[in-house]
């Protein structure tokens, strides 16, 4: 049996208290911290920041300066005035959005002269040694070891695994599991040693403390003095060698760098839910990444997994104290990320986003069910982070990161209680829907703008730089991209409700279960889908039938908010199925470059799971020619509406008012606000009815060509996901 860990190498990681928001405040007002010559990139980043902030003061005040037009503040009761203070604030948030993703479109498209060369041209320092540790609880265990194994295979085949080791630290207290795993790492620990990869290790703690960050802590403690960096990847994590092997590159070219994240690519999930989210997460979400980076430059995130850390200042300025005090917003720090990200850049050392590496992936939530318990940790965790905001030394970065983070969570009770006064307080022209009073469409139709034109522009990257066959081609890209923002419309209710119940639990001292996520997707039964969402239903058609009968014209202008949460149980159990999925796949729908020519890494991670995971091709299926198979032909012919259908449906209901949000882990992400585009949705759809026909009849120059060749069927391009 081979060894479980090496010799102790023991240091001392020792965390500091808390000041606290009152002595934080007194430490704000003393002189700032010497943290020697400004880096390079500093004052573009200054400049870039000005720009985001003038333009949310801008956007707010515009905003503001439409809603006074209808009604004076002299004029306005403590309601009013109340919207007045909420319409600010949220204006400002989704501006934040908004302007984050035009700069991620400039950078992606034109790059960017401060970012972090990832280019590096010197000898490997034989002394450099990697740790590449993976925490896990109660996983699933077969999915684990063979990413672990697929990870592991790449990185040999780079030549460079030398100086890496692998450690799987386990907090797991199911003993069913716990067997499961040791034997697991066995027979992965002396594969290793057969095949030469580089060695595998591992730990199960008694004592579990800390939770994920002090896995970590524990680990650094008894090993990490004997190296120099340590990658740490997340139990559903899988990298290529060469991405482990350019971040250390990346690490000896930058030693002022304490923390380099990866952007990780979602993987490996079919259902129809995680599908979309992967497809959004390629095409819209990697805006926001570059616009983070844009204006945060070396003062970035950490989302804790997929990224390398330098272990000797991560063990002398990340340890983490216990949040002072009772209830759900004291205790253990959850999103421990992004305050270990702020402790390292108080320390001197940058914190960077990378997101021009490639091979780093994850999987995401396979179900909205499992994102909403994801993202209820999250809600959580960022909202402890705000007590934070005042802690002497940190950047101001930093600080306005920990905000955002609340904010993030906060803005969907915020849209509610904007809602609800409108409601009471019996001015229709601000509610959606109103075309009432003329500065009020104009306010609705400048936030939907800055809503749908980020998808847009996530899209337009993609046909500029000519990656659209990698998404299906042209057609697939569009109705993918249409179909997504008619499903995040339609969940975006649900993901509100949800959220302002997270945010009042936290509020309200509850203490939060620790239970990890589920790594495959599985089916959500109509039985457990109406024991989570059965009362939101009953809520909603109780609010709707009231209206009905009081107001039926305020029950019309909410159906979009409120119709959304009585089918909210269906919705669910239909985005949890793999089969809808695969469909969408097999026509070209919400594919991502990885389908079409899946990694080797991943390929070798899902068949040691059993799964085929075989390349999609990039052209859409062709069907066998009329009239050899009518009926196919004519399916054929309804589905290629389908990217015309797929924008009428999610303008019209935007032009009713229907509350929508994208949900992109660790991103800056704007919240749920309601708008009026009907004219844009009339003109977009008539550019995509002339696209059909003009391929329409092309395919009919086609057919007739074929028919000189005697009727010989197509072969159609088959492929499984």
């Amino acid at each position: 049996m081979p060894s479980a860990m090496p010799a102790l190498v023991r240091g001392h990681m020792t965390p500091q208290p808390w000041q606290g928001w009152r002595r934080g405040l007194k430490g704000l007002a003393g002189p700032a911290r010497d943290l020697g010559p400004p880096p390079a990139w500093q004052a573009a980043a200054q400049r870039r920041r000005g720009a985001l902030g003038l333009a949310m003061l801008a956007v707010t005040l515009l905003a503001l300066g439409l809603q006074w037009s209808h009604r004076s503040p002299a004029e306005m009761g403590l309601a009013e005035l109340a919207r007045s203070a909420l319409l600010a604030l949220l204006f400002a948030w989704v501006s934040a959005g908004f302007v984050t993703a035009l700069m991620g479109w400039r950078r992606l498209l034109t790059g960017d002269a401060q970012a972090l060369s990832v280019r590096t041209d010197g000898v490997p320092d034989p002394a450099a040694r990697t740790a590449i540790i993976m925490p896990i609880c109660n996983e699933d265990v077969e999915a684990v070891f063979a990413g672990l194994r697929a990870t592991a295979e790449s990185l040999a085949r780079t030549g460079r695994s030398a100086g890496f080791e692998f450690f799987v630290l386990s907090d797991t207290r199911d003993a069913g599991l716990l067997a499961d795993e040791q034997q697991a790492w066995q027979r992965l620990a002396a594969q290793a040693r057969q095949d030469g990869l580089p060695p595998v290790h591992y730990r199960w703690r008694r004592r579990r403390s800390g939770r994920k960050a002090g896995n970590v802590a524990d680990f650094c403690r008894r090993w990490g003095r004997a190296f120099r960096y340590m990658v740490v990847l997340d139990a559903d994590s899988v990298m290529t060698g060469r991405c482990l092997t350019q971040l250390v590159d990346l690490m000896e070219a930058h030693p002022q760098v304490g923390i380099a994240q990866t952007a990780p690519v979602g993987c490996g999930q079919q259902s129809l839910h995680a599908r979309a989210q992967q497809y959004a997460s390629r095409v819209l979400g990697r805006l926001y990444v570059h616009g983070l980076q844009f204006w945060q430059l070396g003062d970035s995130h950490y989302w804790g997994h997929n990224a390398i850390l330098r272990v000797e200042p991560f063990m002398k300025h990340c340890a983490l104290a216990r949040l002072p005090g009772r209830g759900g917003l004291s205790g253990e720090i959850l999103s421990h990320d992004f305050v270990e990200a702020a402790l390292m850049r108080r320390a001197g050392f940058e914190v960077w986003l990378v997101p021009e590496l490639d091979g780093s992936y994850e999987q995401l939530p396979g179900d909205l069910l499992d994102e909403l318990q994801r993202d209820r940790r999250w809600c959580q965790g960022n909202l402890q982070n705000a007590r934070l905001i005042a802690e002497p030394g940190l950047r101001p970065v930093h600080r306005a990161l920990f905000a955002t983070g609340a904010m993030s969570y906060l803005s969907a009770p915020l849209w509610l209680a904007y809602v609800v006064l409108g409601l009471t307080g019996g001015d229709a022209a601000l509610l959606p829907g109103s075309s009432e009073n003329p500065a009020m469409l104009g306010l609705w139709l400048m936030t939907g703008v800055m809503l749908l034109l980020p998808r847009l522009l996530g899209v337009l990257a993609v046909w500029q730089r000519g990656e659209t066959a990698a998404f299906g081609g042209r057609r697939a890209l569009l109705g993918g991209a249409l179909l997504e923002a008619l499903l995040a419309t339609l969940q975006a209710p649900v993901r509100m409700v949800a959220h302002s119940l997270f945010v009042l639990v936290a509020l309200a001292g509850w203490k939060l279960e620790w239970k990890s996520p589920l790594r495959r997707s599985h089916a959500i039964g109509w039985r457990e889908a109406w024991q989570r969402l059965g009362p939101w239903t009953l809520g909603a058609t109780a609010l709707t039938a009231v209206l009905v009968l009081i107001e039926p014209a305020m029950a019309l202008r909410l159906a979009l908010l409120t119709v959304p949460l009585m089918l909210a149980v269906p919705l669910v159990v239909a985005t949890s199925q793999a089969a809808p999925g695969r469909w969408f796949g097999r026509l070209g729908l919400w594919r991502v470059p990885q389908e079409r020519r899946p990694p080797q890494v991943l390929r070798r991670s899902a068949g040691l799971q059993g799964l085929r995971l075989a390349p999609i091709s990039s052209a859409p299926r062709r069907l066998a020619e009329p009239p050899r198979q009518r009926a196919r032909y004519r399916l054929h012919r309804r589905l290629n509406r389908l990217p015309a259908l797929a924008l009428g449906l999610p303008m019209l209901a935007l032009a009713l008012g229907t509350p929508a949000t994208s949900d992109l882990s660790s991103v800056l992400v704007p919240a749920a606000a309601p708008v009026e585009l009907l004219p844009t949705a009339v003109g977009a759809a008539t550019a995509v009815r002339q696209l059909d026909v003009r391929l329409a009849r092309q395919a009919a120059t086609a057919t007739a060509g074929g028919k000189t060749r005697k009727n010989r069927p197509m072969r159609s391009s088959r492929s499984r996901a």
